[in-house]
């Protein structure tokens, strides 16, 4: 696939506030300063479709984005913030659960995970979560340009690992490196399958 458009269509403060679903939808989440801006405007080859931030916590709000005029790209907030108060943590948490309740057209949630960490409990909590309720999605190791590749290797191993105490097989994953672009074909064909899926079963 390549993405020849892609456009802001709005900012929702809840579930009940995005557009009506007619369009297939990816949503895109993870820790707070996983790269999820980045990634977006690096897939979407448009440096300040989605706002890059310093600052964890940045992205409050669920943003709608129009990709070549065939599915909804949408970037959801952090979780996972610790700086943040409580109440902030829990609305956080509560625009998430409703917007995965109630959004019949998410296609995959793409779980962004830092490649050079361990797993870490939220991360591994969050999936399990997804699992449970049924929840389509894909992991999405970000920032493989940091770390050798035999770290690399290293660290999905354990991931992998971790998950297979729980699970019965492993969720697709995909490698990333906005800085180096790297990823963004394998990120994009995977929304295309998923997009013709969608429509086969239709």
């Amino acid at each position: 696939m390549q993405v020849k458009s892609a456009v802001f269509v709005k900012s929702a403060e809840k579930a009940s506030q995005c557009p009506p679903q007619t369009l297939p939808e990816f949503a895109f989440i993870g820790r707070s300063n996983v790269g999820k801006s980045s990634l977006i405007n690096y897939i979407t080859n448009q440096k300040g479709l989605a706002k890059v931030s310093g600052t964890p916590g940045k992205t409050k709000l669920i943003n709608y984005f129009l990709v070549n005029d065939g599915w909804y790209l949408v970037d959801l907030p952090g979780y996972g913030y610790a700086k943040a108060s409580k109440g902030v943590r829990q609305g956080f948490a509560e625009i998430i659960t409703k917007y995965l309740e109630s959004r019949d057209e998410l296609t995959c949630l793409f779980v962004l995970v830092d490649s050079r960490l361990e797993p870490q409990k939220i991360d591994v909590d969050f999936i399990t979560l997804l699992g449970n309720h049924g929840i389509p999605f894909a992991i999405v190791f970000t920032k493989i340009d940091k770390i050798g590749v035999e770290v690399l290797r290293d660290n999905i191993r354990c991931y992998s690992e971790k998950l297979l105490e729980s699970w019965e097989e492993l969720p697709p994953m995909l490698y990333t490196s906005s800085s180096k672009r790297k990823g963004a074909d394998e990120l994009l064909t995977y929304i295309d399958d998923c997009i013709e899926l969608v429509n086969t079963n239709k």
